[in-house]
């Protein structure tokens, strides 16, 4: 078994003040990032009883890289975050579950503070290597392969799915792997890429092909997913002015008691002429539930087979640019089961200046209960960042 890491957080905390005092004629370096604060109001009703909760977050990230060479990169990228309010003192092991959450095989986390109001805690979700040359990219280390290529859901994303609820992580989760991809041409390209595991029933070892024909982006892959085998495939282009997405994934248990599993998600966007941006698409999920309810919707196990925690979904996304620095928008899933669950996603955003955003977001649920249609929690986010 490989040594886990967790001192590397501090060594990427003491590089910003050592990068910029070096000359700007000598940089061979980048350093971007942003400062976020987002406060969070919760209300339940009758789970199991009505509540209310505020929780504030305050999010900081560093992305750094460096070039060694023409070939050589490293990229290192640190996220910290402070937790305060309502659902950290009603969690006593709050920070024991903040640490557990996209961290890898190594252990490239720690948690800096933890008191029953507070838990501050620094994870390098971005830590990799990589050579580049000619026809020829490997890249070892913890990084994102994302071989998604559809809007909302991703059944191809095997190595680091991802939730859509999850908005405020724009970077979206890591793996710690080994990725070696060789570009056929200017729109096709061959990888295989492996997860870090200590055992092989842990481990994702796929490989994947794209090429285009017809005016369409496609892609095939397959491989072992911890402990099942996977066949997958996606595709992007147009239908006249309209683009057309859609991925699939077929997994297969490699122990008999296991059952097969398919995934399958379509989707359409349009910019219309007044600037309205429309996106319809469906997801089937053949592990998904019909009659779970909708609170589950933000705890649900999460994979490349289970994007969604419903056999059906179904959503419409719009956003509006109302002025230039004033834009709207709002995604709405619903699905055709038996308790109705709907999740409705309004979304404002207002540029205050250069490099600075204040956002609004609402998630809302509601499903089918045995005493009518409710809404048993609704969320209200405020968001301000700022970026430099």
């Amino acid at each position: 078994m490989l040594p886990k890491l967790s001192i590397l957080p501090f060594i990427l905390l003491l590089l910003p003040s050592f990068l910029l005092s070096q000359n700007e004629e000598e940089k061979n370096w980048a350093l971007t990032g942003y400062l976020k604060n987002l406060q969070t109001w919760l209300f339940f009703n009758d789970f199991p009883q009505d509540a209310f909760l505020q929780d504030n977050l305050i999010h900081n990230r560093l992305n750094f890289t460096y070039y060694a060479s023409e070939q050589w990169t490293i990229r290192a990228d640190l996220r910290t975050r402070a937790f305060f309010g309502d659902l950290v003192r009603a969690q006593p092991n709050y920070a024991d579950l903040i640490d557990n959450v996209n961290n890898d095989y190594f252990d490239l986390s720690v948690v800096l503070l933890d008191r029953p109001s507070w838990v501050v805690h620094s994870i390098l979700d971005r830590l990799y290597l990589e050579y580049a040359k000619g026809d020829w990219e490997l890249r070892i280390g913890r990084q994102r392969v994302n071989w998604g290529i559809s809007t909302i859901w991703n059944p191809n994303d095997v190595f680091n799915a991802f939730a859509f609820t999850d908005f405020d992580y724009e970077e979206r989760p890591g793996s710690d792997a080994l990725r070696v991809r060789y570009f056929l041409d200017y729109a096709s390209s061959f990888e295989i890429a492996v997860k870090a595991a200590d055992r092989i029933d842990e481990t994702v070892i796929a490989a994947l092909w794209k090429f285009n024909k017809g005016n369409y982006d496609f892609q095939i892959l397959t491989g072992l997913v911890q402990n099942e085998w996977v066949i997958g495939g996606g595709w992007a282009g147009n239908i006249k002015s309209a683009g057309f997405k859609g991925e699939w994934s077929y997994f297969v248990p490699l122990e008999e008691r296991g059952k097969n599993s398919f995934a399958l998600t379509v989707g359409l966007d349009y910019v219309f002429e007044n600037g309205i941006y429309g996106n319809i698409g469906y997801l089937y999920n053949s592990n998904g539930s019909t009659n779970a309810n909708i609170v589950g919707l933000f705890d649900f196990e999460l994979s490349a087979k289970n994007l969604y925690p419903y056999r059906h979904a179904l959503v419409l996304q719009a956003s509006y640019p109302i002025t230039p620095l004033l834009n709207g928008g709002a995604a709405v899933i619903y699905s055709p089961v038996d308790v109705h669950p709907l999740f409705i996603n309004p979304t404002i955003t207002y540029s205050i200046a250069n490099n600075w955003d204040i956002d609004m977001v609402g998630q809302i649920v509601m499903n089918d209960q045995q005493d009518g249609y409710k809404s048993p929690l609704q969320a209200i986010f405020l968001r301000l960042k700022w970026s430099f």
